[in-house]
């Protein structure tokens, strides 16, 4: 019985980790369509929402003012959630170039202040930033692309780490959206991308429905186009420049924060997990989402029951080798975490094990009911 469990668990991380990513790759190679290119310019609405970002702000509105696109297409909405520094003030010095600021007050939280922004916006196309996002001066032009297909509701741009200090926590999180990037676009080749990361996306904005403060708009968004029957897209072209955060205990919280709402937006949306009426989505959901967030499980499972097999054959006492020089791994980089250009070798397994424990404590909170609606910027 614990040969079939230890197996059972083994087999599982495998498919999260290198299993789904295989076969969604040879299904978009073999069912995979190249959406059409969009050569028109839509009237569009950058949404970018701010909280206390006045380091920020200025340089993220002169980056999206700078864009590749009709600036009589455009327009540029700051949504202010509460802010208590000078970014109103900031953002009112580009009102002479056609930026609009709300504000938001009492603070209540990016989703709700996206909500408002929405209703002020005037364009078609809704185009989301976060206040640290940098795009290249094309991003727009690229993203919006495939909405040429009237099927393609929703598009997400690829997000690009920068990691100036070569910190771990850089590093990982680098190495980790390119691991991301390439699943995304196997999704988006035959079916929906599940799961985008914010700071650069766009929605027709016939699609947005508003949602509760609580949701993650970074997922329910997506998963309400899918739910109206419209697909989620990816465009690799449509490039995103964002800073890593280089300090673990701010990404360790953000990784808690992130998982613990993308928990709830499961279960707002399990409906979208019924495989009789959902085959396809519900799949992409387990695999791609939920069976990532309990990765922990199966991981713990294994590390737990293999001491206990070692005299059932040497194919055991192989894995818990291998077990223990990979945590071994990560604790040499927990320890070297805050060295320059450390090896990957470090880096790797270190971050593997940041996002697991922060899922194991995410879904610690989620068991018992607890929400996280606000957050500082970049400290978790």
């Amino acid at each position: 019985m614990l040969e079939v469990l230890f197996l059972a668990c083994g087999a599982i991380i495998f498919y999260i980790y290198a299993g789904y990513a295989v076969i969604v790759y040879f299904i978009s190679r073999i069912t995979g369509e190249k959406l059409p290119e969009l050569n028109a310019y839509p009237d569009i609405s950058i949404i970018i929402s701010a909280y206390n970002e006045e380091q920020e702000i200025g340089e993220t509105i002169r980056n999206k003012l700078q864009q590749d696109y009709p600036s009589d297409k455009m327009e540029i909405i700051v949504v202010s959630d509460g802010s208590d520094d000078n970014t109103d003030l900031i953002v009112k010095d580009f009102a002479s170039s056609g930026v609009k600021l709300v504000r938001q007050s009492p603070r209540q939280g990016k989703t709700a202040a996206v909500n408002r922004a929405v209703k002020a916006a005037s364009g078609e196309i809704l185009i989301f930033s976060d206040a640290n996002s940098r795009w290249r001066e094309d991003a727009v032009r690229k993203l919006i692309q495939k909405f040429a297909n009237p099927r393609v509701g929703y598009i997400t741009g690829k997000m690009v780490y920068i990691n100036p200090d070569g910190s771990l926590i850089g590093d990982g999180c680098s190495a980790y959206m390119k691991y991301e990037n390439v699943i995304r676009e196997s999704e988006s080749r035959f079916a929906s991308v599940i799961g985008v990361d914010g700071g650069i996306d766009a929605v027709r904005k016939e699609l947005y429905i508003p949602m509760s403060p609580d949701q993650l708009p970074d997922f329910v968004l997506p998963l309400n186009v899918i739910e109206q029957g419209y697909r989620v897209a990816y465009e690799p072209e449509a490039v995103l420049n964002e800073t890593a955060l280089s300090d673990q205990g701010a990404e360790f919280r953000m990784r808690i924060r992130v998982t613990l709402r993308a928990l709830w937006a499961l279960y707002d949306k399990r409906n979208l997990l019924n495989p009789l009426r959902y085959p396809l989505t519900s799949w992409q959901l387990i695999s791609h989402k939920l069976l990532r967030y309990s990765a922990w499980i199966p991981l713990t499972g294994c590390l737990v029951l293999n001491p206990l097999l070692l005299d059932k054959g040497s194919f055991y006492g192989v894995i818990l080798t291998m077990q223990v020089i990979f945590y071994m791994l990560a604790f040499i980089g927990y320890r070297q975490r805050n060295e320059v250009q450390a090896p990957f070798v470090f880096y790797a397994p270190y971050y593997f094990l940041v996002l697991n424990t922060a899922a194991a404590m995410a879904f610690i909170r989620f068991v018992k009911g607890e929400k996280q609606i606000l957050w500082q910027p970049r400290s978790g």
